[in-house]
This record gives C-alpha cells, sequence and structure tokens, in this order.
C-alpha cells in the first residue's frame, strides 16, 4: 500500500506529465529510459540540442549571467500568458476562485519533488522576500546573536543590520575563505563562532560571489547540536544540484524559482519546518487562527496566481530532464568555458573545482587586467552578459552559464577574452 508521502510523488509524477506540452515533450523525450551516467548524458549534445531550442533566448546575445536571473522556455511563457489571458476576462472570479486554488496542486508537487510536507512549502515572489520573512519574521532580543559569512547574499546582511538598529541584536560574520577548499574547517569557522547568544545562523548554499558549495547538510548537524536553528539561502542550489529537502535537516530554507528551475519570473519558495511555523511571525499580517498554517507567509493582497501556476510547467521540464542530468550538465558547462581559459597562467578561478565544492557556476580572474574593463568591453562590443564582482577578496566575472547555453556559444566566449588578454 502507498503511504501518504509516496502517493505525492506518484500523484506529481502524473500531474507532470499531463502538464508537459508536446513542444517540451520533445526536448525531455530523449532523456526517457536513458541508463547511462549523468555524466555521460551531459556530454551528449543530441540530448541537449532540443533542450537548448526550448528556449526564446536572444542568440544574437550570449548570457552567462543566468545566476540572476534565467530565461524560462517556451512552455512556461505560454502557460503564463494563458492563465493571464483567463484572469482579465473576468478578474474577481477567475483569479479568485478558479486559479488561485489551483496552487494548491503547485504546493504540492513542489513538497513531493523535494521530499517534504506541502504543509511546509510556501510560494512566495523571490528569494530575498522568503529569506526576509525569516530574518524579520523571527522573535529576537536585544543582544541575541545571528550568525552568517561574508559571502552571504548582500540583501540578507542589509535585513540583520537594520534590525541591528531597530532590536538591538548582534550580526556575527565569519571570514569566508577564498576559494573555499576544506569543507571540515568550513564548519569548524562556523562552530568555533557560535556562543550561548546565537540564536539563528544564515547558510548559503551556494555563495553568490564565487559560486562555492558550502557543505550545508554538515553545518546544520553541527548548529543542531548547539541548539541553533538554521535558515539556507538556495537562490543558486535549488534545481541546480540535486539534494532533497528533507535531507539537508534544516529550520527554514528560502529560494528563487526564475534562478535554476526556470520558472516564471517573480516566483520563490520558502520551506518552514512544520514545529516552526507557530513562532515565526508573516512580513504582512495574517488572522490569528492560520498561527501554523503556512498560508500565512503567502498573505501579500492582491497578485495574479498565473506565475504561481506557471512554475508546474517549470518543474515538469525540470523533472523530465533530470536533477542529476541536470547538475552533471552545468559542470560540464562550466568547464567548457574554464579549461580552455585556465591553460593561460594569468588566468585563474575564485571557486574550487573539486566536485563536492562547485558547480555550475565560477567567477574568473585574470592577473594584471582591469576586470570591471573586460565586463564593459564584453557587453558593450561582443553582447556578452557576464557578473561583475567587486570586493577587497573577490574582484573578477561571475560567469553562470545554463541549460539555454550552447557549447559554441561557450567557445566564442573564450576566443573573445582571449583577444582582449594582455599582450
Amino acid at each position: 500500500m502507498l503511504g501518504r508521502r509516496d502517493f505525492l510523488r506518484w500523484n506529481a509524477a502524473a500531474a507532470g506529465a499531463l502538464l508537459l506540452p508536446a513542444t517540451a515533450c520533445r526536448a525531455v523525450a530523449a532523456f526517457s529510459g536513458d541508463t547511462r551516467s549523468p555524466e555521460d548524458i551531459a556530454r551528449d549534445e543530441s540530448l541537449w540540442v532540443q533542450v537548448q531550442q526550448s528556449f526564446s533566448v536572444d542568440r544574437s546575445a550570449l548570457n552567462l549571467n543566468n545566476g540572476g536571473v534565467s530565461p524560462a522556455p517556451r512552455l512556461v511563457q505560454d502557460a503564463v500568458k494563458r492563465h493571464l489571458d483567463f484572469s482579465h476576462q473576468l478578474p474577481v472570479h477567475n483569479m479568485n476562485r478558479v486559479l488561485w486554488p489551483q496552487a494548491e496542486a503547485v504546493r504540492e508537487r513542489m513538497a513531493a519533488a523535494w521530499g517534504v510536507d506541502s504543509g511546509e512549502i510556501a510560494l512566495m515572489r523571490n528569494a530575498s522576500e522568503a529569506l526576509q520573512t525569516v530574518q524579520l519574521g523571527l522573535d529576537l532580543q536585544p543582544g541575541d546573536e545571528v550568525l552568517t559569512s561574508t559571502h552571504d547574499y548582500p540583501r540578507m546582511i542589509t535585513a540583520f543590520q537594520q534590525r541591528e538598529r531597530r532590536d538591538g541584536i548582534v550580526l556575527k560574520q565569519i571570514e569566508m575563505p577564498v576559494p573555499m577548499t576544506d569543507q571540515a574547517a568550513l564548519v569548524e569557522l562556523y562552530r568555533a563562532a557560535i556562543t550561548p547568544a546565537t540564536k539563528l545562523l544564515l547558510v548559503c548554499h551556494i555563495t553568490p560571489f564565487t559560486g562555492q558549495v558550502l557543505p550545508v547538510k554538515e553545518i546544520v548537524a553541527m548548529a543542531r547540536e548547539h541548539g541553533v536553528p538554521t535558515l539556507i539561502d538556495g537562490a543558486h542550489s535549488f534545481a541546480h544540484l540535486d539534494f532533497n529537502l528533507a535531507e539537508l535537516d534544516c529550520d527554514y530554507f528560502a529560494t528563487s524559482l526564475h534562478k535554476w528551475l526556470h520558472a516564471p519570473h517573480g516566483t520563490g519558495l520558502l520551506y518552514v519546518r512544520r514545529e516552526k511555523i507557530r513562532e515565526l511571525w508573516p512580513l504582512m499580517a495574517a488572522r490569528e487562527e492560520q498561527e501554523n498554517d503556512i498560508r500565512k507567509f503567502e498573505e501579500i493582497g492582491t497578485a495574479s496566481p498565473a506565475p504561481y501556476l506557471g512554475i508546474a510547467e517549470a518543474l515538469s521540464f525540470h523533472e523530465g530532464i533530470g536533477g542529476a542530468n541536470k547538475e552533471a550538465r552545468l559542470r560540464h558547462l562550466r568547464d567548457l568555458w574554464a579549461e580552455p581559459l585556465l591553460d593561460d597562467p594569468r588566468v585563474s578561478l575564485y571557486t574550487s573545482r573539486d566536485e563536492q565544492l562547485s558547480c555550475g557556476i565560477a567567477t574568473l580572474r585574470v592577473e594584471g587586467m582591469d576586470m570591471l574593463g573586460l565586463y564593459n568591453t564584453l557587453w558593450r562590443r561582443h553582447r556578452i552578459v557576464t557578473s561583475p564582482i567587486n570586493r577587497d577578496d573577490v574582484l573578477g566575472l561571475r560567469i553562470s552559464p545554463s541549460i539555454s547555453n550552447t557549447p559554441q556559444e561557450l567557445e566564442r566566449f573564450v576566443r573573445v577574452v582571449r583577444e582582449h588578454l594582455p599582450a
């Protein structure tokens, strides 16, 4: 007999098969039944060409900043347009009574796909909203400490700094090694910074400046030993790395879905461990009877259900490719540009390429070169989009190709960079 979670997974798979349009079926059909390793699949261009053609990207430009915001495949765009058209026919009825109730199926599918209960998943607008729901919603007293690192996202640091000014809490940041090459040593850095006053630990799953993958599971386990709850910033890891949310064992997890899941722009997700829901205040007021309801975090007033319903198509697309296959492909795409450039001794990465420590994102450095000038040259002369990182400890270009990119585009990037290397 199927258990509840097994039933949800079966139901989600069936729903995905029904939701996936014919065009996307052609893109992912070749993955079905392929028993080769993810690494072999990642290098088979005959499979990925159909995936690339599922996107309506501007091929006269080269987007290597998919870590900022990714394109959605056509099937996701079409779904959003379809829901918007229906909404505008009779908004007060079609939005509120027809479409919004359908979002419950999206919640169930997302929960089942990442191994948690649907009563622990809130649909949000982005990672910042999801993270700040936790950062600003916890009851913290003057002198309470929150612990994070120097490589957490600036908006999240700003949220804690505001609580310092407003509530008298204390923000502590460990210095993140660059590149990070020793997972055990990093766990110990966090451990050493924990005190009896520590009330929350915020950890990036993948750092935004270098794309370094942190040993989140080990950090969470260490924090739990000390009774410290954990908030994981999964903006870059969700649908990038192949992992199970339940296995991380964290208390809170937040992400944007318009990055690596290729969901509609302006969609995100917040996971809250069930026993933590009651004690966490929502950003916008909710009724008292909603104290134990994950939906209290979605009380934002009038909003369009169309983007949230489009998540279903993005999830079907992701599941059709397979999480492990996608992770291997992203790592392969990184190597396609990184390996040839690293042949030049002046070129280095701020990112460890150890498979346990990185995936599809890496930050490029060229000795003796104005990296901001290279960023401007790449865009203005060649229409290549990268992400400049300008910090005391990282001065380079973050490169983040995605499954919409082709090997030929990455070859072009390598060729252009080489053309502009110092003589």
